[in-house]
């Protein structure tokens, strides 16, 4: 997983630097605003991968801040507040905020706070098949298939062969390997059930632009 980009907003500047200099010190990308205006503008040009909020913040406070995020983002943001009142967490946890501490909290609690926040960042990547090549987007995970923006109907073996074509890009493919990803059996050295399969998937996603499918002739395929 690339190193975290992460959006500091924190109004004490000596709080602020504290933070920036522990998490530079973990390998993490910090970047920091000192009131809620500037963290909306980080969060809008930086595009962090998580967030670390103070509630109580000049100009913007904390909450609104987080609850414009949520309008667009589901990265993982942690709450710092001075305030312990049930009220105060219950208000960011309901405009989506992952985590909350008070302070005065330790900075080795706040690191264990951001790596369970990682855990769940990691998950969520490991989960997502999604791949676009050009004017074709392939999400596996859901079984949806666009072309130029509109879904396609991919019958179970091209479906599959494409799969296996995109999970490997850029890799020569043998019609033996093709054939045993894709029907998951021995290879019956049936070329032409192959060829015809993915004659019809190249009908589908190939066009005159855009030509993902490359026959090595003797060899086998490449998707580019």
């Amino acid at each position: 997983m690339k190193n975290l980009k992460i959006l500091i907003a924190e109004d004490e500047k000596d709080l602020r630097r504290l933070l920036y200099d522990q998490l530079t010190g973990e390998g993490y990308e910090v970047i920091e605003a000192g009131d809620g205006k500037r963290a909306l503008d980080l969060f809008n040009s930086e595009k962090p991968d998580m967030a670390i909020l103070d509630i109580m913040m000049p100009v913007t406070d904390g909450l609104s801040v987080l609850s414009k995020i949520r309008e667009s983002s589901e990265m993982p943001v942690i709450m710092l507040t001075a305030r312990g009142d049930e009220i105060d967490k219950v208000s960011g946890l309901r405009l989506g905020a992952d985590d909350y501490l008070v302070k005065p909290w330790g900075m080795n609690e706040l690191l264990a706070r951001i790596e369970v926040q990682k855990r769940h960042l990691k998950l969520d990547e490991e989960k997502k098949e999604v791949l676009v090549s050009g004017n074709l987007l392939m999400d596996f995970t859901n079984g949806v298939i666009e072309k130029d923006g509109k879904a396609i109907t991919l019958n179970a073996k091209e479906f599959n062969i494409l799969k296996f074509f995109a999970e490997n890009c850029g890799k020569v493919l043998t019609k033996k390997q093709i054939y045993q990803e894709a029907w998951q059996d021995e290879y019956m050295y049936d070329d032409n059930t192959i060829m015809v399969q993915i004659s019809h998937l190249r009908s589908k996603i190939d066009d005159e632009e855009n030509r993902h499918i490359e026959t090595l002739i003797g060899i086998g395929y490449r998707f580019n």
